[in-house]
């Protein structure tokens, strides 16, 4: 069954083709598209284009169909298209004539628009508590770690005195940035486009603001072309907001690869959180913490994915749009589960508080030593100088205890600020 079916056969050939996997990423839309159905037949049933019994044999319909989704027992069979399709039918099959009704006013365009904003808005808030989570086990461990020294890299040359509890809490306020683009994504699609229909509206006397308050949506699209060009954008907007997330953890995944090689031997994990090799029997490797990275890096790509599909499309509905369900779904689970995998992994790490005895790490406070010279009232070229010369001789001695007090140093995290900031946002 297909909606838009006039009684003409579809080469099969064309059907496989045109429907591609639709039927799959449609069970994750389904329960929305329900939602959307109900809000719609109260709708109709407001300015009389359904009775009050056609309407409540509706409804009590559709909470029986929002049940079998529930429960893991909706389908959707190859002689349906899509869940519009499965879901008319259904419709159709228990109350005749008044589920034929169900389409009036509508189009499968702005059922796809409002089913898949619902979805986003939804998902996007559920990616928003993981991050929080994740959030205050960075946190945690930045409390925890607070006053281990860890050797700060740059260029990956030994640069400055870090420490964990810097290192962790950097990533949990770069989450915060994150979270910002995710509330504007959440924004974005937080505006009803239901009543737009085919993209041009509909000669019915629809009350759309009737359904923006039934769908909790916070306004509507007002303008239905606008509603109709929000396809795609709404998914671009998340995108960047999942792309930005991704970006941390997968920077976050790199270190954790790099500091648990044994080169620089800085943290470690349990055994039941590393792998092994078929034939090296003293490996362990960051497996989890190498698909974390390879999973974030692949999400990065999206908003430049989806911004290829959507160049040069005119105004109005074009086929083109369908392809952006096959990106966007499963990046968004790979996200949570990503998000997931480090909530439960990182309270599991565990720190190495004896790095700064390998001599390598000797170098590591000639910023501070020249500062101190700086105090003592040298010129800073000529305190640069004559640290230098130490080095280059190897003469430099200076204890290994950093005393930086400034905001946001190694002696004062301001870990309260930055839960402060994240409540801000919340």
């Amino acid at each position: 069954m297909k909606l838009w079916e006039k009684g003409m056969k579809t080469n099969e050939k064309i059907d496989r083709f045109t429907v591609g996997n639709d039927r799959e990423l449609d069970l994750v839309l389904a329960m929305y598209d329900v939602r959307a159905s109900k809000a719609h037949a109260n709708m109709l049933s407001s300015i009389g284009l359904l009775t009050k019994e056609e309407n409540s044999a509706l409804i009590a319909a559709l909470n029986e169909i929002h049940e079998t989704i529930e429960n893991g027992e909706f389908t959707i069979e190859d002689s349906f298209e899509d869940m519009h399709s499965k879901i008319e039918y259904l419709l159709i099959q228990k109350l005749g004539d008044t589920g034929k009704k169900i389409h009036t006013a509508r189009s499968r365009n702005d059922q796809v628009l409002v089913a898949m904003q619902l979805f986003v808005k939804e998902e996007l808030q559920t990616v928003k508590n993981q991050v929080k989570e994740l959030f205050e086990v960075l946190l945690l461990m930045a409390e925890k770690n607070e006053k281990v020294i860890l050797p700060g890299y740059t260029h990956l040359q030994v640069a400055m005195p870090s420490s964990f509890g810097l290192w962790f809490s950097a990533y949990a306020e770069s989450l915060i940035d994150d979270l910002i683009f995710i509330d504007a994504a959440i924004k974005i699609a937080d505006q009803n486009p239901l009543g737009s229909a085919a993209g041009y509206g509909s000669s019915f006397p629809i009350d759309r603001e009737m359904t923006t308050r039934e769908l909790e949506f916070t306004t509507l699209k007002y303008n239905v072309v606008a509603a109709q060009m929000g396809r795609g954008k709404v998914e671009k907007a998340a995108a960047v907001g999942m792309a930005s997330i991704a970006s941390t953890l997968s920077k976050l995944a790199m270190d954790i690869c790099l500091y648990m090689s044994q080169n620089f031997n800085f943290i470690s994990f349990p055994d039941d959180l590393t792998t092994g090799s078929s034939i090296m029997p003293h490996k362990k490797n960051p497996d989890v913490f190498e698909l974390v990275r390879g999973k974030c890096n692949v999400i990065q790509a999206l908003p430049n994915e989806l911004t290829m599909l959507l160049t040069n499309l005119p105004s109005g509905y074009h086929r083109d749009l369908q392809i952006i369900k096959n990106s966007f779904i499963p990046a968004l689970q790979e996200l949570k589960a990503c998000l997931d995998i480090m909530v439960f992994s990182l309270p599991k790490a565990q720190v190495r508080k004896d790095i700064l005895e390998d001599p390598k790490y000797d170098l590591l406070f000639t910023v501070d030593a020249l500062n101190d010279l700086v105090l003592q009232g040298i010129p800073f070229r000529d305190a640069y100088k004559q640290i230098a010369a130490q080095v280059e001789e190897e003469k430099f001695e200076f204890g290994k205890d950093a005393r930086h007090t400034h905001q946001g140093s190694i002696g004062n995290l301001c870990l309260q600020e930055i839960r402060d900031k994240m409540k801000s946002i919340s």
